[in-house]
């Protein structure tokens, strides 16, 4: 490929992801960390957790998204009566004009591009490990039958801090699966304002669509594409291996407080993730800076607290913020 094409793709992609993140600014208001990394998670193949308080937003954002983008929506209230059958869906005994009876997969609504998966941590894990092999395979195996599911699939959980009341936490390997957790905080007083002056008027804002299903995996095809450096590469290992408590990589803070680090998604995620952030900033390298950029909302659910940790309500935040802090980076 010529300097010319590459140059071409990295503009296309920068052009194409502000004007979807401009649409979004339409209807919502701040939470711009929030938005980039969403679309980040999106065209790295990978899935967003949201968290936050009621009312915030959570919501909103998902369905503004799914509006954005020219895909198939599906939501689906996550309930403590939901089944997994509610979400994969089932065999349905047909009958014929003839009387014959047959089964037909009755497919449920994961079969769609963007899946609203809202309140995820109300439901049991029995239902919430519906999610997996869809999250992972991006298939749906019912009976002795797979189905496969049709690209970009991508899901949008939102859950409520694990304080409130009606909340399961969600198993180690369903937080594995996903991309980013996000967490939306409240907003600031002139957000406030804004929100107000939107959202209590004759109409509201809507915004429209300015991505279709091809442009997304040309997109996805372009950040895959980005090379790294095998000693920035080496640096997101040493980042992740610091967040676990038996490596000589651990950090202080690692061994006082975390019972099990990051695992090799974590690294696969800080990389993905850098690639699309330096193409976001006009580059087709990936630098130490891109790796940092999104290291918070990557690691932040992969590592579990230990007794000490959670005695002391020790925020992984902190934690990881100490290890950006005394990761050196490469000398080269």
């Amino acid at each position: 490929m010529t300097t010319t094409q590459i140059d071409n793709e990295v503009s296309e992609f920068t052009e194409r992801f502000q004007l979807v993140k401009e649409e979004i600014s339409k209807v919502i208001v701040g939470n711009d960390e929030i938005i980039d990394g969403t679309l980040i998670s999106l065209l790295s193949k990978g899935h967003v957790l949201l968290e936050g308080i009621p009312g915030i937003g959570k919501t909103k954002i998902v369905a503004t998204v799914a509006d954005v983008l020219h895909l198939t929506f599906s939501r689906i209230q996550f309930t403590p009566d939901l089944m997994p059958g509610d979400i994969v869906g089932s065999d349905v005994v047909h009958e014929s004009d003839t009387g014959e009876k047959h089964l037909d997969f009755q497919k449920g609504p994961i079969f769609t591009h963007i899946l609203l998966a809202d309140e995820i941590n109300r439901a049991t894990p029995k239902t919430q490990s519906a999610l997996l092999e869809a999250m992972q395979e991006r298939s749906v195996t019912v009976g002795t039958t797979t189905h496969q599911l049709q690209p970009p699939f991508f899901v949008l959980a939102t859950q409520n801090p694990l304080e409130m009341e009606g909340t399961y936490p969600l198993p180690e390997a369903q937080l594995d699966r996903f991309f980013y957790k996000l967490k939306i905080t409240y907003p600031e007083p002139h957000h406030m304002h804004e929100i107000m002056d939107r959202t209590t008027r004759r109409e509201e804002p809507e915004a429209g669509m300015v991505l279709d299903r091809d442009q997304i995996l040309v997109m996805r095809d372009t950040a895959r594409s980005v090379p790294i450096a095998r000693a920035v590469q080496d640096y997101a290992i040493r980042l992740t291996l610091a967040t676990h408590p038996d490596t000589p990589h651990a950090n202080p803070m690692t061994k006082q407080y975390v019972r099990f680090g990051a695992s090799p998604r974590g690294t696969q995620t800080l990389v993905i993730g850098g690639k699309v952030n330096a193409l976001l900033n006009g580059r087709v390298h990936v630098s130490c800076e891109d790796i940092r950029a999104f290291m918070l909302p990557a690691l932040r659910h992969r590592v579990l607290l230990n007794f000490e940790g959670e005695a002391e309500r020790i925020d992984t935040d902190t934690i990881l913020e100490s290890i950006m802090k005394d990761t050196p980076e490469p000398s080269e």
